[in-house]
């Protein structure tokens, strides 16, 4: 029928239908018997096939799921937990929370002070320092995740208190300048009148 069908090719597909019933209709299918005995041969067949040992295969969708969960824990326990992540100061012993509360309050007061003593005259300096505050604290940033990494280690929290006492200096010595700045001024302007 196939090929009758590629030769005439502009046939339709209801006229293709009607051939198609016609074609079964006028030939007779063949009805055979299945031979003596086919059921008792196809349980025997049904039945070795039961008996045969079973290969159990390592169960792979639960090891998929439980290394899936475990990467995802994995990923999960620094939002859940951001000390696990980072640490500082504090977190190594009241000594050094007794340390850093020192000198978070030392860096706010002096950036208070600064911040009252900004000018047209002082503007850039203070700019200046603040974007070198800028630089120190993503440092710091560093030491906090260095921290963690290293277990611990003393050359780590030596930095991370370096860089307290940097900050310090930076914003006195900005302010030192200030002063230097201010007291030029009034003496030039003394010398003027």
């Amino acid at each position: 029928m196939y090929a009758y069908a590629k030769k005439n090719k502009t046939m339709d597909h209801s006229n293709l239908d009607t051939r198609l019933k016609s074609l079964f209709q006028e030939q007779e299918l063949p009805q055979v018997e299945p031979k003596d005995g086919h059921r008792l041969r196809f349980l025997q067949q049904l039945n070795e096939q039961n008996k045969k040992p079973v290969k159990r295969l390592i169960p792979w969708k639960p090891l998929a799921i439980a290394a899936s969960l475990l990467v995802i824990f994995a990923l999960a326990v620094p939002f859940i937990n951001p000390g696990a992540a980072q640490a500082d100061l504090a977190s190594i012993s009241p000594e050094f929370a007794q340390t850093q509360h020192f000198f978070t309050s030392t860096i706010k007061q002096e950036l208070g002070t600064l911040k009252l003593e900004k000018s047209p005259e002082t503007i850039i300096l203070i700019e200046d320092a603040l974007e070198q505050m800028e630089v120190l604290e993503k440092d710091y940033e560093k030491l906090k995740k260095d921290l963690v990494k290293s277990g611990k280690d003393d050359r780590v929290i030596h930095a991370m208190i370096s860089n307290f006492q940097n900050r310090i200096d930076l914003l006195q010595h900005v302010l030192e300048q200030i002063d230097q700045l201010k007291t030029l001024k009034q003496e030039t302007h003394e010398t003027t009148i």
